[in-house]
């Protein structure tokens, strides 16, 4: 069975809506701009090109990322591996042909038998609806979180206000940096 792990930079507050820039959005940069930037608190982004063996991410994340991820020295790694994109109206005709292979998934019953075949982990990158859905169905098995010293109030959240029963997480790595940022990897607990 895969591991699909959801990678996120998040406020303090919860948000992680825009955090690259992305336009639309009040605190668009926000991990950028109000924050001084260590390398070292990032380098839990290289070793998850490293480790993974596919991407996954929603519509929004695909048509946001493959115009300008392909292009990008920093993100090479992710130019070769297998990318899925789970959405109920993206065409194939919509997909950009410099990304690699890419494959749409149209329902979470497919993410479900996605992670039953042979394989790494695939890694989740952005993607608000689709994180809080996988969460929502349990089909994530860790969190790579940095935690930002910021309180962004409004925007997207990477967890949804569902009712629903506790789960519980358990810290297999965490740092905390100069710069206020902070690491947090978890573990779902089945």
């Amino acid at each position: 069975m895969r591991t699909l792990i959801s990678t996120a930079f998040i406020s303090l507050d919860g948000v992680m809506e825009a955090p690259g820039g992305e336009p639309g959005y009040r605190n668009s940069g926000w991990t950028f701009k109000d924050v001084e930037f260590l390398p070292e608190a990032f380098e839990i982004k290289g070793r998850e090109q490293e480790e993974a063996t596919a991407m996954m991410m929603g519509r929004l994340s695909y048509e946001a990322f493959s115009p300008v991820w392909p292009d990008m020295e920093e993100f090479a790694d992710y130019n070769v591996m297998p990318k899925y994109v789970v959405s109920t109206t993206l065409a194939e005709e919509n997909l950009v042909s410099n990304w690699g292979e890419t494959t749409i998934l149209r329902s979470l019953d497919d993410v479900a038998a996605l992670k039953e075949t042979e394989g790494g982990p695939i890694i989740v990158h952005g993607s608000a609806s689709l994180n809080q859905a996988l969460s929502d169905a349990g089909l994530i098995d860790r969190y790579h979180l940095l935690v930002f010293p910021l309180l962004l109030g409004a925007g997207k959240r990477l967890f949804s206000a569902t009712d629903k029963d506790t789960q519980k997480l358990r810290l297999v790595e965490h740092e905390a940096y100069a710069n206020g940022l902070q690491k947090n990897v978890f573990d779902v607990v089945r």
